[in-house]
This record gives structure tokens, C-alpha cells and sequence, in this order.
């Protein structure tokens, strides 16, 4: 499970303060498929870094007893002088493996992306370095995996093979979903949901109550 205690997350502004969410206390279930659902800006991918532990709340603390992944696709995290082959060894430090060949070939392979794997990753387009990313990801067998928009990685071929590999790693894991396509939260067999509005965080424990709320908003 995870359990957000008293969470609060929120930002700076012109317009003063703006809140993602604010004491959100709340238990989610590890073994559900779980949908985020919000307007553009109401903090869907903030609250997906919080879940992943790659960002913090102001307050409160989210506590987890599952192996969670950061968020597929997202590269921000990538040291930029470092080359992808460079990154993939420092991630698997930190995340304790010691299998580094296989590890970084493994990411090379899926990557599609050849002796440019050997490059600075400031080098690379936004889509190489999600590429890199998503292979990591997968490199990983987490309890948990966070999705967000991440079909949209990558050239058709590249998309179908990330997809079928995602649905392979899906028979033993879970995921945690950001979409604004209701038919696409179906299609992962999302089956249980939150709205995001506000600084409000509402879980719905029927996925299709959480859809018609949020095409309300």
C-alpha cells in the first residue's frame, strides 16, 4: 500500500500560493490500477513524482511498503555530461544492482539507439532521452509502476514494443496512471481512480464514477 499522511504539496506564484494538494491524508491499495484524473495544471504529474519519490511534499509524508518506479519516460533526472550508458550505471547503484553489463545492455538494445547510447545526454533529442529512460524503467522489476502520457514515447514501432513489453511487466506488478483519455485508462484496466482538483485529492474506488466527475470539472 501507500499511505499519504497529512500530505501537502504546493508552488510559488504571481498569484500567490498554488496548492497541488493540501492535508491529503488517504490509503491506496497496492493492488489496484490506479487512475489520475485532472485538469491541465491541477498537479497530475507532481503528485505522480511525489508517489515516486522524486519529489517531496512541503508537509506530511507518503510512506510505502512496495517497490515504486519514477515515473516512465521521464528523463529530467539524467546528468547531462554523463553519457546514457554512464547514467544506466549510476541508477543501478543507487537502486542496488550490481549486474551493470547486463543492465546497461539491456537499456542500449531497447533504446534503439546504438553507439549514441555513448553520447552526453545533453547531446540527445527529448525523445532519445525518453527512450533511455523508459529502458531503464524496465530494466527494474518494481511492484508498481507510474505512467504518464508515456504511449506517446517514441515513433510507432518504438511505441508498440514499449507497450508490449509494459504489458508484460504488468503480470506481476500494478500501475499508477496519468491520462486525460478515458479509453486508455480502460485499456490498462485502471479500476480504481482519483480527481485531482483544487488542492483536493478524492479517491473513487470505481474508476468510472472518478471519469464522470472529472469531465465535469
Amino acid at each position: 500500500m501507500i499511505q499519504l499522511t497529512n500530505v501537502t504539496k504546493s508552488y510559488p506564484t504571481k498569484l500567490g500560493r498554488q496548492y497541488v494538494i493540501r492535508n491529503v491524508t488517504c490509503t491506496l491499495p497496492s493492488a489496484r490500477n490506479i487512475a489520475i484524473l485532472g485538469r491541465n495544471g491541477a498537479g497530475k504529474s507532481t503528485l505522480l513524482k511525489l508517489l515516486g519519490g522524486i519529489d517531496f511534499p512541503d508537509r506530511g509524508e507518503i510512506t510505502t511498503n512496495k517497490r515504486i518506479s519514477w515515473p516512465l519516460g521521464l528523463s529530467s533526472g539524467f546528468q547531462g555530461s554523463m553519457t546514457g550508458r554512464e547514467n544506466c550505471r549510476f541508477v543501478c547503484r543507487i537502486h542496488g544492482q550490481r549486474n551493470f553489463k547486463e543492465m546497461e545492455s539491456f537499456v542500449q538494445d531497447f533504446s534503439d539507439l546504438g553507439v549514441k547510447f555513448d553520447l552526453p545526454i545533453k547531446t540527445l533529442s527529448s525523445g532519445q532521452k525518453a527512450r533511455i529512460a523508459f529502458g531503464m524503467s524496465m530494466a527494474f522489476d518494481f511492484d508498481i509502476y507510474l505512467l504518464d502520457e508515456i504511449t506517446s514515447v517514441g515513433d510507432p514501432t518504438f511505441r508498440k514494443k514499449a507497450r508490449a513489453l509494459l504489458e508484460y511487466k504488468r503480470k506481476n506488478a500494478n500501475i499508477i496512471m496519468v491520462s486525460h483519455a478515458a479509453k486508455q485508462l480502460r485499456q490498462f484496466d485502471c479500476n480504481l481512480g482519483i480527481v485531482v482538483n483544487e488542492g483536493k485529492m478524492v479517491v473513487y474506488d470505481d474508476l468510472e464514477e472518478a471519469i464522470s466527475i472529472y469531465q465535469k470539472l
